[in-house]
């Protein structure tokens, strides 16, 4: 049947409507959930609002990733709500803990799986900061569910299970173990090692080191707090932020940069637990996260000219233009 300017306009107007109202649905429940949390933090409203909040942006932010990555949105999205209101309604300390985990869980591997490839440092710069601000709202719903924590499993709990999903998923839209190259899996060789590295190296510092050591370490860091307001998170700053940074650049030329953004979740959920820890100040964990990023966007620009010289890509004339870009569903696309 032939189509009418008319029909056409009210199919492209149906596929946009289709497309955009959902996530603009869901991006203002997780606003609305934030809004919740602030007001409920600065002493403002019932005393379940910032509960509430914290449902709220749960339920908005596992309809977007299950949005993201091919699923079913809706059914996800309603068993979280359904979930994260018994959760409050039981009030049980375990329950609200494991709900807090699985939180933050969600905030750091949204935050990363909605970004999109770029070439340009600000258009780099803009998708960290894009998975900064996913995983900072996520850290207003993880406290606002009161978890009672012993602080390093909670985060330790949080970074694991975050990994193995991000993993999980990127296995999918890496075209699978089998589509990394060598340079490929060197380098989620490599991510892995450091991640290993960094945690036991911070463990075995904390039960083993020797007095003068530690001294000294604690010195640097208290050098920084007193002077700059906060230190750095070392696995943010380290791997975290620089394997996000180059992912999102490797994935504007192939698809196996998916592999080196999962290592990503390495700054976004330690950003999501930040506020768990009562004894520092909001202040202070902001600032942590902003130094954090600006050392691993250093350090992640560094990997990104390596990377070039070395595929031979950074001698080619033009490498920075948009029509090189990989194409890749717009963020509010499904992936798969």
């Amino acid at each position: 049947m032939r189509q009418t300017p008319w029909t056409r306009a009210r199919a492209r107007a149906g596929g946009l409507l289709g497309s955009t109202l959902p996530a603009m649905v869901a991006t203002l429940v997780a606003l609305g959930g934030a809004g919740a949390l602030i007001a409920a933090t600065l002493g403002f409203g019932p005393h379940y609002l910032g509960q509430a909040g914290s449902v709220a942006v749960a339920t908005a932010y596992a309809w977007g990733l299950s949005a993201r990555v091919g699923g079913r949105p809706w059914v996800f999205g309603a068993a979280t709500l359904a979930m994260g209101s018994a959760v409050v309604w039981l009030d049980r300390g375990f329950l609200t803990t494991g709900a807090a985990v699985m939180t933050g869980v969600l905030s750091a591997v949204l935050a990363v799986m909605l970004t999109v490839p770029a070439v340009t440092a600000l258009r780099v710069i803009r998708e960290v900061m894009v998975a900064t601000v996913i995983a900072a709202v996520g850290a207003l719903a993880v406290v606002g569910l009161e978890p009672t924590v012993s602080l390093p499993r909670f985060e330790y709990t949080t970074l694991v299970l975050a990994l193995v999903s991000a993993l999980g998923l990127v296995h999918r839209l890496g075209a699978g173990l089998h589509g990394l190259s060598r340079r490929g899996v060197l380098t989620v060789a490599v991510g892995g090692l450091v991640l290993a590295v960094t945690l036991a190296y911070g463990e075995l510092l904390r039960r083993y080191g020797t007095p003068e050591l530690v001294e000294g370490l604690l010195e640097m860091v208290r050098w920084s707090r007193d002077n700059l307001g906060a230190f750095p998170r070392p696995l943010e700053a380290v791997l975290g932020v620089p394997a996000l940074t180059w992912g999102i650049h490797m994935r504007a030329r192939r698809a196996q940069g998916w592999w080196v953004c999962s290592f990503g979740v390495a700054a976004t959920a330690p950003i999501a637990t930040s506020l768990v820890n009562t004894s520092v100040s909001v202040l202070e964990s902001s600032l942590a996260v902003l130094y954090g990023i600006v050392v691993g966007l250093v350090i992640g620009f560094v990997l990104i000219r390596v990377d070039l010289l070395l595929s031979g890509t950074g001698r080619r004339r033009g490498t920075n233009t948009q029509a090189e870009v990989r194409p890749e569903p717009a963020r509010n696309r499904p992936l798969l």
